[in-house]
């Protein structure tokens, strides 16, 4: 894949031990002159395996017949042959190992940081559709850290679910903004939104990473229950859209879940038929991706995402209908629910999987 390719090559490039440059230092005087060339180049081996720089010197002297000289330095990527040649690619070979490891916490930061800057500029255009600015540069940070800590596997459950969300958010777009309940910014993510829907899962990709073993000592959870956790809580957020959307969308009757009276689609707290199929299905759909690609291991572990992930969507609704916009709660916003609602559906999957399943 060329994208691939291409932030390999702006890995190698921004670490030191596995760059080739070339250095012209051109002296020219004011006046005319004769010119005589002298070269040399140096090769210095790094101490990684399959890591060579190659840097080359070419320093152009010119006699001059006056005392007043200009001096120009120009720094230039170039493309090198023979055994330069064979060094840079192997290079490129040793990072795309790198950063396509499955092994969690195995990616170097700045590998992850350079990925994820050639994917975010290469998918700008249709990210600006999902994202606001600010946003866009807050999930930019987000992405590099779960590259960081589980690896593309992990990273690409998070763009799941924010395709799939933002594709369910897009269903009757037009009907829900007439009446008054669709997304606002038509459905643009901002930093809120990022950080409410992902936060948790951040904290628990950090929290099972390699990077961090006092988290793991500390708590006795292993990095298996921490991953799955991680799954949940996104499937957390992928059911509470999927209901809220279909719901609104599609939903022919919508009762308060406190007492099951009839209310506007839309209501804090409302449910219906549709969009309680539609939070099982959300919640499934990507717990059944991370077990696709293996970021979870068995269906057992699958059942436990989704079974989490269900349950704290109805305790989000129960939050919305008895605390959100009442008295006393108005520090209780859509995304400060949205992050609790993470949190709890990474807790019961945590704890499902240690009670039920033994990990």
């Amino acid at each position: 894949m060329k994208f691939l390719h291409n932030a390999a090559l702006l890995i190698t490039i921004m670490t030191p031990d596995s760059a080739a440059f070339v250095t012209t230092i051109s002296s020219s005087s004011s006046s005319s002159s004769n010119c005589n060339v002298a070269s040399k180049s140096k090769t210095r081996s790094s101490s990684i395996a399959n890591s060579m720089v190659h840097r080359n010197y070419r320093k152009r002297r010119t006699n001059t017949s006056t005392s007043s000289s200009s001096t120009e330095l120009n720094l230039t990527l170039f493309p090198v042959g023979g055994d330069a040649a064979t060094s840079v690619s192997s290079s490129v070979s040793s990072v795309t190992s790198t950063i396509l490891s499955s092994n969690i916490g195995d990616v170097p930061l700045v590998y992850s940081v350079a990925l994820n800057a050639v994917l975010f500029l290469a998918l700008k255009s249709k990210l600006n559709t999902m994202l606001t600015p600010s946003g866009f540069w807050h999930a930019f940070g987000l992405g590099c850290g779960l590259w960081w800590t589980l690896g593309w596997k992990g990273w690409t459950v998070c763009v799941m679910y924010l395709f799939l969300g933002q594709a369910v958010t897009k269903l009757r777009f037009k009907e829900k903004a007439a009446a008054g309940i669709a997304e606002s910014r038509g459905g643009r993510r901002g930093p809120e939104n990022v950080w409410g829907s992902a936060a948790t899962g951040l904290l628990c990709a950090f929290a099972a990473s390699n990077i961090n073993g006092q988290v793991l000592s500390a708590t006795g959870i292993s990095s298996e229950l921490f991953i799955l956790g991680y799954v949940a809580s996104l499937a957390t957020k992928l059911s509470d859209t999927f209901a809220s959307e279909i719901g609104k969308g599609y939903g022919k009757t919508t009762f308060l879940i406190t007492n099951f009276k009839r209310v506007p689609p839309g209501t804090e707290g409302a449910i219906s038929a549709e969009g309680t199929a539609a939070a099982l299905v959300g919640g499934a759909l990507l717990s059944a991706y991370a077990l696709w690609i293996n970021v979870i291991s068995t269906l057992p572990q699958l059942c436990v995402a989704s079974v989490a992930a269900f349950i704290a969507t109805n305790v989000e609704s129960l939050i919305g209908a008895t605390l959100q916009e009442k008295e006393g709660f108005d520090w209780l916003s859509n995304e400060v629910v949205n992050f609790i609602n993470t949190l709890i559906g990474a807790f019961i999957a945590v704890t499902g999987g240690k009670l039920l399943l033994g990990m």
